[in-house]
């Protein structure tokens, strides 16, 4: 595991650890470590069987502010804004500073209106038995809540209590390269390090990270090297809208953009059936079969394509079931086997010999990253052409597959090539990232025969 020496000065270097706080405050093994408190369950929130089949899902309930129940359970984490400006105030009425308050839990009491007509959003601190409020900016608690603006400064404690419940001992593997060690045992500080991708992990510890990251999950690799990432699982009180939990960086501090789980790359169905008619998106770069002209090819097809599922074929006297996918963008045909879940693979040590075959490890339910498409080139990519003003995606979504080989050219231009039946086909791009040329198959083998020609004649 290589080191980026990248310390992060996001510090509040402040020692605040409270009895309360104990097994919420955790720490990769380079630094002391707070030993986790065995009863962690938040058992205040009566949850609705889930009927979603992906981890997230049927775990982690997103809760609005217009649906907290009471004692549902925060800690305060404030950031460099709240030492400015202040979050909370005493029954008196007296603003209370942010990082008197830091680490300190939290447990939400309803709102009220006080008599100057102000909303108020009413806790009770775990910790020292006193009574606080945040008062609503403006207009009332209803106006406030369906903004899903949230509490400042409150990480929900809630998904922390139940990923150290279904988390702890787990085997994950690593869905990033950049991961975090802490650096001191009573601030926040961390360095960056770098890790390999799909990388086996263990998880070992599970604590509190921040308002809007507010699950820290510590895990080994086999090497017995630790580090954690912060991610935000469920949304609540996260003060992030829709359109800023998967955007950006935001992506990679989810759980399923820092980590996957075995128990669900191995947790398919085992009768193939229901997965008929389903959407589906690639996690990983994976080969498949396209048949055309009488022709058969093997195309690697990159991450986050979207299929529907056609049709699954059990094959004669094997374990491997044959998928048949359309694309949803192209409508272009592919075959993929793979293994699901069976009795035949009880031993996990079967199965790691074949990982990338699962189903699990290879498609996520759900459309995966969407492609703008120009007009222009949307025809031609139902046909399966290359035009000059394409854009990078909409060559992987023309041609099928990621290419071969990428080769950086002078002043920023970049040549992708692509194997053909009849030779390479190579898409040149211009500084500006579009298409500004590309040679055929037919075209390379003519410019060939030429400068062979030439060379016979000297």
């Amino acid at each position: 595991m290589k080191k980026l020496i990248m310390t992060a000065s996001l510090a509040l270097a402040f020692s605040a650890v409270f009895a309360q706080s104990d097994g919420y405050i955790v720490k990769t093994k380079n630094v002391k470590k707070v030993e986790p408190s065995v009863a962690t369950t938040d058992d205040v929130i009566a949850k609705e069987p889930a009927k979603a089949r992906d981890f997230i899902s049927r775990n982690f309930p997103f809760y609005s502010l217009c649906d907290w129940k009471e004692d549902m359970k925060f800690m305060v984490l404030p950031e460099k804004y709240d030492m400015v400006v202040k979050t909370f105030h005493d029954v008196r009425g007296k603003e209370v500073s942010s990082m008197s308050l830091r680490h300190k839990i939290m447990l939400y009491k309803g709102h009220t209106v006080n008599a100057d007509g102000r909303h108020h959003i009413n806790f009770l601190c775990a910790d020292n038995n006193e009574q606080y409020y945040y008062e609503v900016p403006s207009g009332t608690f209803d106006d406030y809540c369906y903004g899903k603006l949230g509490v400042p400064t409150l990480a929900y404690l809630g998904d922390v209590d139940i990923a150290k419940r279904v988390l702890m001992g787990k085997v994950l593997f690593t869905k990033s390269t950049f991961y975090r060690i802490d650096t001191d045992s009573e601030s926040d500080k961390f360095e960056t390090v770098k890790v390999n991708l799909k990388e086996e992990v263990k998880v070992v510890d599970v604590g509190v990270g921040t308002r809007s990251f507010p699950v820290k999950i510590i895990v080994e690799d086999a090497a017995g090297n630790e580090f954690y990432q912060n991610v935000a699982i469920s949304r609540t009180n996260s003060g992030m809208r829709d359109d800023d939990f998967l955007s950006g960086d935001n992506a990679r501090y989810t759980f399923a953009g820092s980590f996957e789980m075995q128990d669900d790359i191995m947790a398919v169905s085992g009768d193939i059936r229901d997965y008929i008619g389903e959407t589906v998106h690639t996690k990983v770069r994976t080969p498949m079969m396209s048949k055309g002209d009488g022709k058969e090819r093997k195309l690697t097809l990159p991450t986050q394509t979207t299929f529907k599922i056609e049709a699954a074929q059990q094959q004669p006297g094997s374990d491997y079931v044959t998928l048949t996918l359309e694309q949803t963008d192209t409508r272009r045909v592919y075959y993929k086997d793979v293994l699901f879940k069976n009795a035949d693979y009880v031993d996990d040590s079967e199965m790691k010999g074949k990982l990338d075959e699962y189903f699990g490890y290879i498609f996520a339910l759900g459309e995966g990253k969407g492609v703008e498409t120009s007009p222009a080139a949307r025809a031609a990519i139902r046909e399966g052409r290359v035009v000059v003003g394409m854009t990078e995606d909409e060559v992987k979504m023309a041609i099928g597959e990621d290419p071969e080989k990428i080769e950086p050219k002078a002043n920023g231009q970049t040549d992708w090539s692509f194997r053909r039946s009849k030779g390479m086909l190579v898409v040149h791009f211009g500084r500006n990232g579009l298409v500004d040329s590309y040679t055929t198959p037919g075209e390379a083998q003519k410019a060939a025969k030429r400068q062979s020609g030439k060379s016979s004649k000297r």
